[in-house]
């Protein structure tokens, strides 16, 4: 399976619903689509972690970072300097459809990330929703 089939199969199986596991530049991720509840709540189950430990959402981009976060100007400095690459912002949730109340452990902020990985912003831009994710190990 090459590249392009293998972010075509995961992104069919997100929109399914399903768990999948990207690379990003430090790790290998965990995620799920970040607006299915059942589908985070998966995540949390297979990890065993905390449901009061939010997920990070991860994005393709910058514009899609500012869809789901309301960056202000210090965060967009840090974004536009970092992104993509290996840093998480946590800002005010700016679309609480985008991300499930699950992802967020119930709060009214967001982490996101643009991972630096090419591979996985592919994925993303793909699939063209962010996905809720941490680290698979």
């Amino acid at each position: 399976m090459n590249d392009g089939e293998a972010i075509e199969a995961a992104a069919r199986a997100l929109e399914a619903g399903q768990l999948v596991t990207f690379p990003t530049e430090t790790v290998y991720g965990l995620a799920a689509d970040a607006r299915d509840p059942l589908a985070v709540a998966r995540v949390f189950e297979a990890k065993g972690r905390p449901r009061f430990n939010p997920l990070i959402a991860h994005v393709a981009d910058l514009a899609a970072a500012r869809r789901i976060a309301h960056l202000d100007a210090r965060a967009l400095t840090l974004a536009e300097a970092f992104w993509p690459g290996p840093l998480t912002l946590v800002a005010p949730l700016a679309d609480p459809e985008a991300v499930c109340d699950l992802a967020r452990a119930g709060l009214d902020t967001v982490a996101v990330r643009v991972p630096g990985l090419p591979l996985a912003r592919a994925l993303l831009a793909r699939f063209g929703r962010p996905v809720a994710g941490l680290l698979a190990g």
